[in-house]
């Protein structure tokens, strides 16, 4: 989870204008460092996805990943709740999800976090 991971707004131009210097980067023979990039053209897009109760599954897992019903218990929220926020986090990237063996009860679903931390960066207007 050492990869760096920016959350913010931008336009098509803006995602190609990053392909762009970041080839030359490799052109040019320089160190290009692992990040992701998750971009917004809508800020309200954005918005939804930080909400109160989103970043605190994501410092949840960051501290201790767990099951669907073990993050809700710890939060005190409802599991569909909590089920439909991981899916919303998972869809970004912010969240992994592994299917593992559940002894005994099939399978279960381990949410981690996908980075240790992420920078947010916005721009209105």
């Amino acid at each position: 989870m050492t990869m760096k991971l920016t959350i913010m707004t931008g336009t098509d131009k803006d995602f190609f204008e990053r392909g762009k210097a970041f080839a030359r980067k490799l052109d040019r023979g320089e160190r290009v460092e692992p990040e992701c990039i998750i971009s917004f053209e809508d800020p309200q897009e954005l918005l939804e996805l930080i909400t109160t109760a989103k970043m605190n599954i994501f410092k949840a897992v960051k501290s201790e990943p767990g099951s669907i019903a073990e993050i809700a218990r710890r939060l005190h929220r409802d599991r569909s709740a909590v089920t439909r926020d991981i899916n919303k986090l998972a869809d970004a990237g912010l969240v992994s999800v592994e299917v593992k063996p559940f002894r005994g009860h099939g399978r279960m679903k381990v949410i981690s976090a996908a980075a240790d931390t992420f920078q947010l960066m916005a721009q209105v207007g």
